[in-house]
């Protein structure tokens, strides 16, 4: 017996084996659940091949969170395949480069709409298409993946902003969508050593800082931890607890400079 036994779950962001997304997926089939994933765009083939390192290779449905139809579309198919939806791990997250490395003055607005869009706004965007086959669910379960946005990071920069818009946007979800029964929470990862970092300028600051800082240690290699703490949310185990922010950095979040 597996926490998501008999669970439905959608998880976006996977792009290779080293997402946080993958380390998920994976344990959410290992605990029961029946997994479809989700890409997007020039990823979209990534992410199929990605899939089938899965212990079950799921299906994968093209979802541009930025193009309505396409929304759209996922919900029709996930209607149609399950006629509910137990949990939604959103885990996208993408921003221009000119919204990174140290300078807030060297992206326009352009560039930081896009980082709003995709980091931010698609959590509701998703979980308004997607809300039928939540509250059909009768107790559903939205994750989103986070880097702490309480603080100012090194070369964090706007993605910062959209995580720090992101966060107040999960507890607004959780107040707006608590009487239907789902519930919305955050995990605020430490750093992990996938692509998405390695697109970030000075990475390597917080991985070589991070394992010292965290009371519990820290590996920038092992999304376990991760994972763990998102499947609970996803399962039952937490009936009561939404609009959360729950840290798994191995105690980062708590030290002082």
């Amino acid at each position: 017996m597996g926490i998501l036994d008999g669970k439905r779950i959608l998880v976006t962001g996977v792009l290779t084996d080293a997402s946080l997304a993958f380390a998920v997926a994976r344990l959410a089939q290992e605990q029961g659940a029946e997994v479809v994933l989700s890409g997007a765009g020039r990823a979209l083939s990534l992410t199929r091949r990605t899939a089938r390192k899965l212990p079950v290779e799921p299906d994968v449905l093209p979802v541009d969170v930025t193009d309505p139809a396409q929304l759209r579309a996922a919900a029709g198919d996930l209607q149609r395949r399950w006629g509910r939806l137990d949990g939604l791990l959103h885990a996208i997250g993408f921003a221009p480069q000119e919204c990174l490395g140290g300078d807030m003055f060297r992206a326009g607005w352009d560039e930081v709409q896009v980082a709003l869009h995709v980091s931010a706004y698609s959590l509701k965007a998703l979980v308004e298409v997607l809300r039928p086959l939540l509250v059909a669910a009768g107790a559903a379960s939205v994750v989103g993946l986070d880097f702490d946005a309480t603080v100012a990071w090194p070369a964090y920069d706007w993605m910062g902003v959209a995580k720090a818009a992101l966060e107040s946007l999960s507890r607004y979800l959780a107040r707006d969508l608590g009487p239907e029964g789902i519930r919305v929470n955050l995990v605020a990862a430490g750093p992990i050593r996938t692509m998405a970092a390695k697109s970030i300028p000075s990475f390597s600051a917080f991985e070589d800082t991070w394992g010292t800082r965290a009371p519990l240690g820290w590996s920038v290699h092992d999304a376990e931890p991760v994972a763990k703490a998102c499947v609970a949310l996803l399962s039952d185990w937490f009936p009561m607890t939404t609009g959360e922010m729950v840290h798994v950095d191995g105690g980062v979040h708590a030290m002082g400079g």
